[in-house]
């Protein structure tokens, strides 16, 4: 296959899913771009050497939207990977002072700041240079697509997430269903509707308090419920390792928007600018959402936006301006309430900074 990819942002998730792409032998070349030249270079160059797939690091500031649109008609890629923010979302692990403990209370919505302006560009600059292909994004789909869509501007599809949590239930499956013999029964149809928020717990293997906020397994075509299998893994602490089950994930949604792949039912965020992850079936570069036939999607766009809230997400306008939960204002109040102000579009860069300055990054 000569499917052409660029990953836009090569940071440690980024790097493993390009490893990911390379080894595939679905991809022929691979451009990797990002504003640092730390890594990028020497790993894109030792992926060039390991696989039969063309390599190459272009240095590109991932705001810039006219650099951006020159790389996109230079390339003609295949397939865009967004995956780059102004601010590592494991800038505080493992600290234990004020403000790392602050954010940490006040959840991700209030690092959407760094979150958007570079996935923003993206998408400003696929439109702009009419750019057909499905674009993927790894920076916090479950909500950065909501924003996106009120401005017509939604990518493909989210990656992570959700589809971690799948991943989770097929390992759990697998060990539940082993036979004496050490096989295990066939692997039933897995469907999933889960949130960004449901990803910590399923990798600590601890189920939420409340049954009723539990990520939502189903399974077979008849989808039974099965919620507890995602919680029944290998217990995992937060940490940057997550990255390899990321990868993991990611490149199944990939490898599936790749030309001529075969089709996929799988689970992933944001499709269509929805809010949180829904079961996708992913054919010809397309995205269909395969609910199971009595779940009303009203419903699960509910469960979504109620559970964006334990993210400190309140709601977001139709011009894109983003609320904060009371939960996310009283967690940084003694930090800097301004951090936890209404969050409209212009002032995503100034806010940006704020927090970065707060985190000392």
């Amino acid at each position: 296959m000569n499917a052409r990819v660029l990953i836009i942002g090569a940071g440690n998730a980024g790097l493993r899913i390009a490893e990911g792409l390379a080894r595939s032998g679905r991809v022929n070349r691979l451009v990797l771009c990002d504003i640092s030249r730390d890594r990028a270079p020497i790993v894109g160059g030792i992926l060039d050497s390991c696989y039969d797939c063309n390599v190459k690091f272009i240095e590109l500031d991932g705001t810039q939207q006219g650099k951006l649109e020159r790389v996109l008609r230079g390339e003609k890629p295949d397939l865009i990977l967004q995956s780059a923010c102004l601010l590592s979302p494991w800038a505080t692990l493992g600290r234990s002072d004020p403000v790392a403990q602050a954010l940490s209370q006040a959840g991700l919505a209030l690092q959407l700041p760094v979150q958007l302006p570079v996935l923003t560009t993206v998408m400003k600059a696929v439109r702009d240079v009419d750019f057909k292909g499905p674009v993927a994004n790894l920076s916090y789909p479950d909500i950065s697509h909501m924003i996106l869509d009120r401005m017509g501007l939604a990518p493909t599809i989210g990656l992570g997430n959700v589809s971690i949590c799948h991943l989770r239930v097929r390992a759990a499956w697998r060990k539940t269903s082993m036979k004496t013999d050490g096989s295990s029964a066939p692997l039933p149809l897995i469907r999933l509707v889960g949130h960004h928020h449901h990803v910590y717990g399923v990798m600590e293997a601890q189920s939420p308090a409340d049954p009723q906020e539990s990520c939502r397994v189903y399974l077979g075509e008849n989808a039974r419920r099965a919620d507890q299998l995602a919680y029944q893994g290998f217990p995992i602490k937060t940490g940057i390792d997550f990255n390899i089950i990321t990868a993991a994930a990611a490149l199944r949604v990939l490898l599936a928007l790749l030309p001529g792949a075969e089709p996929l039912r799988f689970s992933a965020p944001a499709p269509q600018g929805l809010p949180g992850g829904y079961p996708v079936l992913i054919r010809d570069g397309e995205i269909g959402l395969d609910l199971p036939d009595h779940v009303d999607l009203n419903e699960v766009r509910d469960f979504h936006q109620r559970m964006a809230r334990h993210d400190g997400l309140e709601s977001i306008a139709d011009d894109g301006t983003v609320l904060f939960s009371e939960k996310a204002k009283k967690a940084v109040a003694d930090i800097d309430p301004a951090l936890s102000e209404p969050l409209r579009v212009k002032e995503w860069i100034p806010r940006a900074l704020l927090l970065k300055r707060h985190v000392g990054a």
